[in-house]
This record gives structure tokens, C-alpha cells and sequence, in this order.
């Protein structure tokens, strides 16, 4: 195994787990908002940030080691974001809002 194929494993290892990161993140929001029936609730607030904050940092870490592409990291935090205001804008017609 040359070291082009070793680097490229772990790019997409890389990719895979923060991804699969991702999507625990968007589970865990959905399973929240069914449950709070709110997404004013100042806990589901805080979790969301913080569980945004450790994400991006996650991407950050993957960028500078090398192990991610600036562009990609980006795309997975815009992918993200885009998710969870479909659930946002979904609860809100839910709720009536």
C-alpha cells in the first residue's frame, strides 16, 4: 500500500465517521422535537448548540489534520444546517407557527 492509498483511506474514513456524526446529530434533534413539541425550549436550545459547536470543531480538526478538504468540511456543516431547518421549518407547520 502506497502512501497515496493510505492517505486516501483515511480521508474517507474521515468522511464516513463525520458523517455518521452527522446523522446521530440530526436523529437526536428529531427525536427532541417530538418529544418537546417546541423547538423554543431553552434545553433543546442548548443542545443544539452545543451539539453544532462539537460538529464543526469535529470538521475543523479533520481540516487541519489534513484529512478533509476545506470545501467538503463545509459542505458537511452547510448539509447539516440545511437539515435541521427542514425540521425547524416542519415543526413550525406542525405547530401552527
Amino acid at each position: 500500500m502506497t502512501s497515496f492509498d493510505l492517505q486516501e483511506q483515511l480521508n474517507i474514513k474521515a468522511i464516513n465517521l463525520l458523517q455518521e456524526d452527522a446523522d446521530k446529530i440530526q436523529k437526536l434533534i428529531e427525536v427532541q422535537m417530538e418529544n418537546l413539541a417546541t423547538r423554543y425550549c431553552p434545553l433543546y436550545e442548548e443542545v443544539l448548540d452545543t451539539q453544532m459547536y462539537g460538529f464543526s470543531k469535529e470538521v475543523d480538526f479533520a481540516v487541519r489534520a489534513g484529512l478533509l478538504a476545506e470545501y467538503t468540511g463545509k459542505q458537511l456543516v452547510s448539509e447539516l444546517e440545511r437539515k435541521l431547518a427542514i425540521l425547524y421549518e416542519a415543526l413550525n407547520t406542525k405547530s401552527g407557527l
